[in-house]
């Protein structure tokens, strides 16, 4: 631990996106004094380190987008990353399958998706052909996504830290920001440690995003949802019924992507993520449970119309949350031969994610600023494979505030 209180820059959050965005601004900046805070005694401690370990290839999301661009080219920039410095990688490839009718047009929707984003070898493949790949799963047809691999996105972000200590920044672990003051050209930032002094501020705390920005003097309009997503694993003895990534057809009326099956770098095949209201920030566990945070959740405008839109299927992500029968029953939608005694309750990560006033998920990754302050107020899934493409933006506009 640096000793000094007194910094150019700091980030606040040793997530994948703050570690990468520090990262690209020592490359740029290499004598930069910058530090990282976190509260937590490691890094990767929140969603960097709960999710499903995907290197998405940027299929779903609309050309042009700042998803689309930033997780094509965060994927280049992450491969390329991996090989550099030793980090296991498997680009083992996904199927996206429909199993009825009714979810063909949608196929045909995400394909010409990737075709306009550029993705390399995607083709349209028979039921057939799906069962070459992933001979458990009964299909109608389905689209191979060659690009799409698996990663440990926690020894990602180690070795992000590693590289950051190595180009002089320091990480500052168990430092909790209680407020930020502007104080001349500097920022005061009150910290259950002390106050530190920065010329400039990065926000990229996540789950807590929008708090922080309130702190800095950005009110913004949109709010933080915490919702939890939540996993079985595959026996051992089924691990065979799962060659590598397997993916429903998302369905158009509900903003996440359905329970699908990866095959995960450390080892195991795991089973979902369902998607279901955190009743904390940080709530893990289903019996997790802050009356602060909800009663903030519960009262939000843009929450009740989420709600209000979409309660039908979130009684019943609720409802598999609790019933594992019922969570079995979405996962046979792929594979039907998986049972109850086959599946066993695994991880849950929670998913930050910004919504507008009117109910709207904000789709994009959100980046906002002021004098001395870059807020990442948004940056849902696919961040951790976008992590060094939203790093390059960050720090773009970041080292525009030095000694500004």
């Amino acid at each position: 631990m640096n000793s000094s209180s007194s910094y150019d820059m700091v980030v606040i959050g040793a997530g994948i996106v703050g570690l990468a965005s520090a990262l690209q601004i020592l490359r740029q900046k290499p004598g930069l004094k910058l530090a990282i805070l976190d509260k937590e005694s490691k890094v990767a401690q929140h969603q960097t380190g709960h999710n499903s370990g995907v290197i998405h290839s940027g299929i779903y999301y609309e050309p042009g987008g700042s998803k689309a661009i930033n997780c094509i080219r965060g994927y280049r920039l992450l491969v390329d990353f991996c090989v550099e410095n030793g980090v296991p990688y498997d680009l083992c490839g996904k199927v996206i399958v429909a199993t009825k009718e009714s979810e063909r047009p949608q196929i045909e929707k995400i394909f010409q998706r990737g075709q306009k984003n550029g993705l390399k070898g995607i083709r349209r493949i028979s039921g057939e052909e799906v069962r070459e790949k992933e001979p458990y799963v009964q299909a109608l047809e389905g689209i191979w996504v060659p690009e799409a691999g698996i990663v440990d996105y926690s020894v990602v972000a180690n070795k992000y830290a590693e590289r950051i200590t190595q180009l002089g920044g320091v990480l500052l672990f168990g430092y909790e920001l209680l407020g930020v003051k502007e104080d001349g050209n500097t920022l005061q930032l009150e910290t259950n440690q002390g106050v530190l002094t920065t010329g400039s501020l990065i926000n990229c705390a996540g789950l807590y995003a929008d708090k922080i920005a309130a702190m800095t003097g950005l009110h913004t309009d949109v709010q933080i949802i915490p919702f939890r997503g939540e996993y079985y694993t595959l026996s051992k003895e089924k691990e065979h019924y799962v060659n590598n990534l397997i993916y429903p057809v998302p369905d158009p009326n509900f903003p996440f992507l359905g329970v699908h099956y990866t095959r995960m770098m450390r080892g195991g095949i795991e089973a979902g993520p369902n998607a279901v209201l955190a009743f904390k920030r940080e709530g893990y566990s289903r019996w997790d449970f802050n009356w602060k945070e909800l009663t903030e959740t519960l009262a939000y405008p843009g929450f009740r119309t989420l709600a209000g839109k979409h309660w039908k299927k979130g009684m019943g992500e609720l409802y598999r949350s609790y019933s594992k029968r019922a969570f079995v029953q979405a996962l046979q939608h792929l594979i039907p031969e998986i049972g109850m005694d086959d599946l066993h309750r695994g991880n849950a990560g929670v998913r930050a994610q910004a919504i507008n006033p009117k109910g709207g998920l904000v789709d994009d990754f959100l980046i906002l600023e002021n004098a001395r302050v870059v807020n990442v107020c948004n940056a849902p899934s696919p961040a951790a494979t976008s992590s060094l493409a939203i790093g390059e933006m960050v720090a773009s506009k970041a080292l525009t505030k030095v000694d500004a």
